[in-house]
């Protein structure tokens, strides 16, 4: 293993420190925007390089599931934070476009590096649910409502991170420590062994603390995807367009339409039987039931009725008819008084 690290250790080490060393940039980079044109270049050449160091170990098998800690060299260990660097840095990424497929990207470097260190016994931790079958063997395998919140989970989540934190600052103080030491090249074998442990446990906590923000953002980017592609909901049957209806002067008969006419030549008119006729030619109004226009329908007699029943319900007819012949009366009368003004035809009094 050594003697393979080895022959391509030289390209594959500077590799893995020219990614390092952008992130370690852009980490400490005071530019106010992660769009601006010199980060995203950073960001651009640390995954280049992070990605052929990738494919340099993967071809030289350096980690292996049939291996323990104690069988990888010291000088090796560093390269399992390849994967780790890979999703931060596709995470840096400001492509809304492509927002999606560099979470889930960034996801997949995440979980590998993940099982990567488990596979190798480094950290005590749990995988996110979903992620393999092994981290799920301790759950509850009984459906919980997902409207009501666990709260449990969420007390163990909370406990969980703050114990994270804690875990991640002394780390962070350790490594500080002994940073000085190694890169200057004073330190020893066991001294450099634990420096690479400490920064993969370092990782470790911070793997999982992206791959939560990751898995909460991809609910709502899926959300609203689907919103986007679902169709649009049933409608009720749309209605015809409405012919547009020129103005006109509706009258009550003939005589007032030639008035009006005279008025208004610019304007037709139009009698109300006129009118109702138009109407029904249209067939917007129908004359079913209608003996006249205008006239309401004429009951016919239930069946089985009798005699006087008949001549009962006959004596209301004509009573009926009596009333709306005296209502016709009257408004004949009306309309003749509307076009003859008083003293109209009154030829000897002239004053």
């Amino acid at each position: 293993m050594m003697a393979e690290a080895g022959a391509g250790g030289p390209r594959l080490a500077e590799l893995l420190a020219l990614g390092r060393r952008l992130w370690d940039e852009l980490e400490a980079s005071t530019e106010p925007s992660s769009g601006a044109p010199a980060v995203q270049d950073k960001v651009r050449q640390g995954l280049d390089a992070l990605q052929r160091a990738a494919a340099m170990v993967e071809q030289l098998e350096l980690f292996s599931e049939n291996e323990e800690l104690e069988e990888i060299a010291s000088s090796d260990l560093k390269f399992m934070l390849l994967p780790a660097l890979l999703g931060a840095l596709t995470l840096r990424q400001v492509d809304l476009s492509r927002r999606r497929e560099h979470l889930e990207s960034a996801r997949e470097h995440f979980l590998h590096f993940l099982k990567l260190c488990r596979n190798y016994g480094l950290g005590s931790f749990q995988l996110p649910p979903g992620t393999s079958g092994k981290e799920e063997a301790g759950s509850p395998s009984a459906p919980r409502d997902p409207s009501q919140p666990n709260l449990l989970a969420m007390a163990m989540s909370r406990t969980a991170k703050i114990e994270r934190y804690k875990q991640k600052k002394e780390l962070e103080n350790k490594l500080a420590s002994m940073s000085s030491s190694v890169e200057s090249g004073t330190a020893d074998e066991d001294q450099i062994r634990e420096f690479y442990i400490l920064q993969i446990q370092k990782w470790i906590s911070t793997s999982l603390e992206e791959l939560e923000s990751i898995d909460q953002e991809l609910v709502i980017l899926r959300s609203r995807d689907a919103a986007r592609q679902a169709p649009a909901g049933p409608r009720g049957p749309s209605r015809p367009a409405r012919t547009p209806v020129k103005p006109f002067i509706l009258t009550r008969d003939a005589a007032q339409a030639r008035v009006f006419g005279v008025g208004y030549p610019g304007v037709p008119t139009m009698t109300v039987d006129d009118w109702y006729e138009q109407r029904r030619r249209q067939g917007v109004v129908s004359q079913q039931g209608f003996g006249e226009l205008g006239s309401p329908p004429c009951p016919s007699p239930p069946a089985g009725a009798s005699d006087e029943e008949l001549q009962k319900q006959q004596q209301e007819t004509e009573e009926e008819e009596d009333d709306e012949e005296a209502l016709r009366k009257a408004r004949d009368w009306d309309d003749w008084k509307d076009t003859h003004p008083r003293g109209y035809g009154n030829r000897h009094n002239m004053g």
